[in-house]
């Protein structure tokens, strides 16, 4: 993720010193877990291993109502629960997948920022690997979204949807293990308006005529590499896609990214230019990278963004930190690899220079905050 108009180590220095605050200011708070200090999770002992979305969209409502169906793992003899985060989501119902049992639950208080822990009593079995059902609704505040009416569309004939789950707001949006070192595959069938069209950070794998209401649409996705959750993400809206072909940048930046990082293997790479309400340069969401629109200036000077956001495919998004206090990492490495990138297609000195600035307005910024 690219902050809007910022790209240096600057941000990095504020970005760890934030988390380190964070940290001291929440790892005394009961539940949260000790590998990740904005977690109620304890993935040590059960782990997310699949996750399966059946949701209806509700544009008018502002919500998502369905069912999450988990596989989890048990890593641990004698464990008999699994913890989730959730914030600010209804919980109507927990069942056993495999025998359709209720299974009995608690929801803890709501810590402000964090949310809730989501305690489930696990059926007793002689395998490790368990399937539940969560039936449940998010907020219309859900933290992971933004919803414009019709009227605040460029368009003005659809209303629009877009989610921003990093770093802790996918659990507004699905009851899981919100921490970036729970990595798991993930399918969605979701159930919108037929004016709306739905993407995801995942393969369409088809879409249908909802055949108990023709006035809807259901889109299915699926997405084969495990991912953590927070790169998770949706879209819907009056949307329209143009093909980018090999004249242009875009093809040769991932080529190039190829070529230093290995195969790229998200299947799709395409670009959703959002809303000017969209608060980042970009959001390296897999095979649906989010783009600002003020990447579409007619010189092209901003269309670098997307070198940075192609890097995180492999550096974010196939290596990932272990929990918030080291996204520096992931944003660190991915700079450096879209400054390679940026030295193939446009020379060394191109590279060198650009790294010179971000030195000076780094040590520029540590004079500033002394």
């Amino acid at each position: 993720m690219i902050p809007f108009l910022i790209k240096s180590a600057v941000s990095l220095i504020f970005l760890a010193a934030g988390i380190q605050y964070w940290r001291h200011g929440t790892m005394t708070k009961e539940g949260l877990s000790p590998n990740d200090p904005s977690s109620h999770s304890h993935p040590e002992d059960c782990r997310l291993v699949h996750l399966d979305l059946e949701l209806n969209v509700d544009f008018n409502k502002h919500i998502f109502s369905g069912f999450a169906h988990l596989t989890v793992e048990k890593h641990k003899d004698g464990v008999d629960t699994v913890v989730l985060d959730s914030k600010d989501l209804k919980i109507k119902n927990v069942t056993d997948q495999s025998t359709g049992q209720q299974l009995s639950y608690s929801l803890g208080d709501k810590l402000e920022v964090f949310g809730s822990r989501l305690e489930i009593r696990l059926p007793t079995t002689n395998g490790n690997k368990l399937n539940i059902s969560i039936e449940y609704e998010t907020s219309p505040e859900a933290s992971a979204f933004q919803w414009l009416t019709a009227d605040q569309t460029a368009g003005k004939r659809q209303p629009y949807l877009f989610s921003q789950c990093q770093a802790i707001h996918c659990r507004s949006f699905v009851p899981c293990q919100d921490t970036p070192s729970v990595k798991f595959p993930y399918t969605a069938k979701i159930t919108a308006p037929k004016e709306i069209t739905l993407l995801m950070s995942a393969i369409s794998t088809g879409s249908e005529t909802d055949s108990s209401d023709s006035t809807k649409s259901i889109y299915r996705f699926e997405q084969k590499v495990p991912i953590p959750s927070y790169l998770i993400a949706i879209v819907g809206g009056d949307l329209e896609s143009r093909d980018i072909g090999p004249r242009s940048k875009t093809e040769t930046m991932l080529k190039t990214a190829e070529d230093l990082c290995g195969p790229y293997v998200w299947g799709r790479y395409d670009l959703l230019v959002l809303p000017p309400s969209f608060p980042y340069g970009g959001m390296e969401n897999p095979c649906l990278t989010f783009v600002t629109p003020t990447l579409l200036a007619g010189d092209k000077s901003l269309a670098d963004v997307v070198a940075h956001e192609i890097s995180h495919s492999w550096t974010g998004n196939l290596v990932t930190n272990k929990n918030p206090e080291h996204f520096w990492l992931n944003e660190g490495h991915t700079v450096f690899v879209e400054r390679k990138i940026k030295g193939r297609m446009y020379g060394e000195p191109y590279r060198q220079i650009s790294a010179a600035e971000r030195w000076i307005e780094l040590q520029q910024s540590v004079v500033r905050t002394i």
